[in-house]
Parts: C-alpha cells; sequence; structure tokens
C-alpha cells in the first residue's frame, strides 16, 4: 500500500492542511521515527500487529491455493523490490505515498497467495533496515511494519474467494474488487490505530491517505500489465525498476524542496520570536501579554478547527500583533495612568506601524501584516484604522481580538486590578455581537476554563 506508517505530531490536531504539504506535520513526523513510540501508542499497536500475525499464520495454514508454488528466486526478487519500492517516499503530512503497488499487484498473481502478506511484511522490514542500524528508526517501532502490513490481506482474501484469477483483462471486475478491498483494510487498521493511539479522526486520516490511494489507483494499471507480462516471463515485473528510480528522483527532489521549506520557516519563525523579544524589552507587560495571547489563540484555534496554515498565521499574528508599539513614545506606552484622546490616538497607529514593518521584512511575516493590522476592529465596524464590519476582518485577527482583551482582562495594570477569568468571559459574552465574533467567544470560552498551558509555540525540533 502506498499509505505508510502514520506518524502524529504531540501537539492537539488543527484540521487538515488545505491539500498542501505541511511542512511542521512532516518536521514532526521526521522526529518521532527515531523515539520509542509513547505509552499511548504501545498497546494499539502491539495488538493491531498481533492481529496481523495471527491472520497471516491464519492464512498459511487454512488458505487453499489453487496457484501453483512460485520459485524461490521469484519470492526473494519480490521482496527485494517491494522494499526498494517501499524506499521511495513521498512525504504527505504525517503518512507517506511510496509506490509498492507497482511490486505487491505481480506479487498478488505471482506468489502463493496465502503467503503474500508475510512477503509484504518482511519487505517492510527489509525496507527500513538501513535505517535501524543507523539509528535512524528506532527498533521498539518495528511493530509498525507489521500494522502496515494489513492492507495485503484484504485483496489476499478476495481473490482466494474468487478462485485466483488470472491478471487478464476478462478478470478486471475481480481485480477491481480485489483492490478495493486492499484500501478499505489499510483504512480499517490505520483507523483502528490511528485513534486509539494517535488520535486522529476518521476524517483527517482520509486526507492523510488520499494522496497515497492516488498514487495506488494510478499505478495499479502498471502493476498490472507487469503482472500479466510475468505470467509468461517470470521476472518481467523488474521491468519496473526503471521507473520506481524515477519516482526516487522525485521523492528525492520533493524530500530537497521541503528541507529548504522547513529551513525558511525556522528563519521566519525565529525573526519573529526576537521581534517578540525587542517588544518585551522595551515594555514588559506588552511583551508578556503577547506571549499570553499567543496560547490562547492557539487553543481557540485548535477549537475552530483551524488548518495548520491558518495556525501558523495565527501563532505569528498572535505573537506579533503589538509590534507595532515599538513605534510608540514609551512614555504614552509606559504612562500609569489612562491616556487622553490623543494619546489613544497615537497608539491606536500601532496596527498600521506593525504591518509596515512585517511589510518590510517580508515573506511568511509581511504575509501576516494585514492580520496584525485588523486585530482591533470590532464586529460592529467601530474599531480601528479600518472600520471592518463583522467578517469583512478576517477570522485569525477576530481570534487575536478577543484574546487579546481576555488576557488584557485577567492581568493587573497600572491602573486597575485584573479580573477573574470567569467576569472576564462574562464581560466578553456581553460584547459579543457588537465588539467581539459570537463564534470566537464561545470556542474561547469553552478552551479558558481549562488549565492555561505555557505558550505552545511550534519552534524547530533539537
Amino acid at each position: 500500500m502506498s499509505s505508510t506508517t502514520l506518524e502524529k505530531r504531540a501537539e492537539p490536531t488543527p484540521q487538515g492542511s488545505g491539500g498542501a504539504v505541511d511542512e511542521g506535520l512532516v518536521e514532526q513526523s521526521r522526529a518521532r521515527v527515531a523515539r520509542a513510540l509513547g505509552d499511548r501508542e504501545i498497546r494499539p499497536t502491539v495488538a493491531t500487529a498481533a492481529a496481523f500475525v495471527a491472520t497471516s499464520v491464519a492464512l498459511l495454514v487454512w488458505l487453499p491455493t489453487a496457484r501453483p508454488s512460485a520459485g524461490l528466486g521469484i519470492m526473494i526478487a519480490l521482496v527485494a523490490c517491494y522494499a526498494l519500492a517501499a524506499r521511495v517516499q513521498f512525504e504527505v503530512a504525517f503518512a507517506s505515498a511510496v509506490p509498492t503497488q507497482l511490486v505487491f499487484i505481480p506479487m498478488l498473481f505471482l506468489a502463493p497467495l496465502h503467503v503474500v502478506p508475510l512477503l509484504v511484511a518482511l519487505g517492510f522490514v527489509l525496507s527500513k533496515l538501513p535505517e535501524h542500524l543507523r539509528g535512524e528508526w528506532h527498533i521498539g517501532r518495528a511493530g509498525l511494519h507489521l500494522v502496515t502490513a494489513w492492507h495485503a490481506v484484504g485483496p489476499v482474501l478476495v481473490l482466494a474467494a474468487l478462485g485466483a484469477p488470472s491478471p487478464t483483462l476478462s478478470h478486471l471486475p475481480l481485480i477491481a474488487a480485489a483492490v478495493a478491498a486492499q484500501f478499505a483494510l489499510d483504512f480499517a487498521s490505520s483507523a483502528t490505530r490511528g485513534f486509539a493511539a494517535l488520535g486522529i479522526g476518521p476524517r483527517e486520516l482520509a486526507r492523510a491517505l488520499g494522496p497515497a490511494w492516488l498514487v495506488d489507483l494510478a499505478l495499479t494499471p502498471i502493476g498490472l500489465a507487469l503482472a500479466y507480462a510475468s505470467l509468461t516471463q517470470s521476472y518481467a515485473f523488474l521491468l519496473g525498476l526503471p521507473l520506481m528510480g524515477l519516482l526516487a528522483y522525485f521523492a528525492r527532489e520533493r524530500k530537497a524542496r521541503i528541507d529548504h521549506a522547513l529551513e525558511l520557516s525556522h528563519a521566519y519563525r525565529g525573526t519573529a520570536l526576537l521581534l517578540g523579544d525587542v517588544v518585551e524589552a522595551d515594555d514588559a507587560y506588552t511583551g508578556l501579554h503577547s506571549q499570553d495571547v499567543v496560547s490562547l489563540v492557539l487553543n481557540v484555534a485548535d477549537q475552530l478547527g483551524l488548518d495548520s496554515r491558518a495556525r501558523r498565521e495565527a501563532e505569528f499574528t498572535a505573537l506579533l500583533h503589538d509590534i507595532g508599539k515599538v513605534k510608540i513614545p514609551k512614555e504614552i506606552i509606559n504612562k500609569p495612568g489612562r491616556l487622553t484622546e490623543e494619546e489613544r490616538a497615537i497608539i491606536n497607529t500601532h496596527t498600521i506601524e506593525g504591518e509596515q514593518m512585517l511589510e518590510k521584512i517580508g515573506g511568511l511575516l509581511g504575509d501576516v501584516g494585514h492580520l496584525v493590522r485588523s486585530c482591533h476592529e470590532r464586529w460592529d465596524g467601530g474599531g480601528y484604522p479600518d472600520g471592518l464590519v463583522g467578517e469583512e476582518t478576517p477570522l485569525i485577527a477576530r481570534i487575536v481580538c478577543a484574546c487579546d482583551a481576555f488576557s488584557a482582562m485577567t492581568t493587573d495594570r497600572p491602573y486597575r486590578k485584573a479580573m477573574s477569568p470567569a467576569d472576564a468571559l462574562d464581560e466578553l459574552r456581553r460584547g459579543a455581537g457588537t465588539q467581539f465574533d459570537p463564534r470566537v467567544v464561545e470556542a474561547l470560552a469553552d478552551t479558558a476554563g481549562r488549565a492555561q498551558p505555557q505558550p505552545r509555540l511550534l519552534l524547530p525540533a533539537a
């Protein structure tokens, strides 16, 4: 199956990634493979792997086969090719797409059906042997190879029930049923472990496996042609190796682009953190307040199901929403009493100043400049600087606005004491529909009652 072992990020799950490569998920997936399984992962992984072993042994013992046994040399070649194909990985979020279908389809028609699941499992084990030896894939994760091999059971059962048909055009409906069983069992096994061990919901899992299934569908006709050719020329399936090599080249190119994107993302995040430090050095309250807003915003973003790209923009916006205050005179920023109308007008320019500063930096930070500009707009249009109404204000800016107000109300200021969280939430609800987006307020209320974690900045992995 083209979907290899699922690796989940440790933080709560944002919904999807809009079809784009999520560098953060890819990075965390890479980091996890060198570590042992977490406590939550061990039991469902062991149970799923043990069920695969039991099923494979049962097939080996009881499944009749009308097909003559393939030679040992052919089965060794099939396993070796499968291992090579499994090493060609196109990283997508916390899953990978691999071109194993080029070998799996011929294997279904050349090897005895009752041994195919075990051959697939052996191929997966061998595919990661170099990483195991180098310590880049933790030996404790070896059971995941058996979990991944579950997809082989479905088509074996279907083809055995249909009398082990040959890979010919007249048998295409039967072969299509076997491939459908492959997808169904792969999804079922991945969903079982994914939900129990990693907290991955079925919809998110389907989005992650979608690219892998597309790869399988595209390669199935080629695998079928190789299987048909191998009926008369036993090793004809080796003709798929040049295509596998071409795909390996494209996979390396893709990995290089992702590596570059990760480096660039780290650079932008480092710049954002540095700018946050500048704000904190200039005004301790504003700096610490911004960090608190980051934590609240990320919680609300998760509650509202923002995708990974939007969540990253929300993180940067929350961290930098007050960055323009470095351009405001310190005697106004640090004034112990209430501000005059003139002073308030000057402070209100900080959103425009922040946008202009970030646009000069450009890149990812430049992209959130317009969000920083809109963080003090109101739902009823009475905010600044543009008087935007309702959903004219970007959702991320509306989230930051509500979280900013909640943090401000629950923090001591020179001219007043902090409110309790309950009183602050009551105040936000009174402002819902006028100052704040009602949906955002309810999401904040749902998350604010929980213990507040430290700001979960997505720093580069050590």
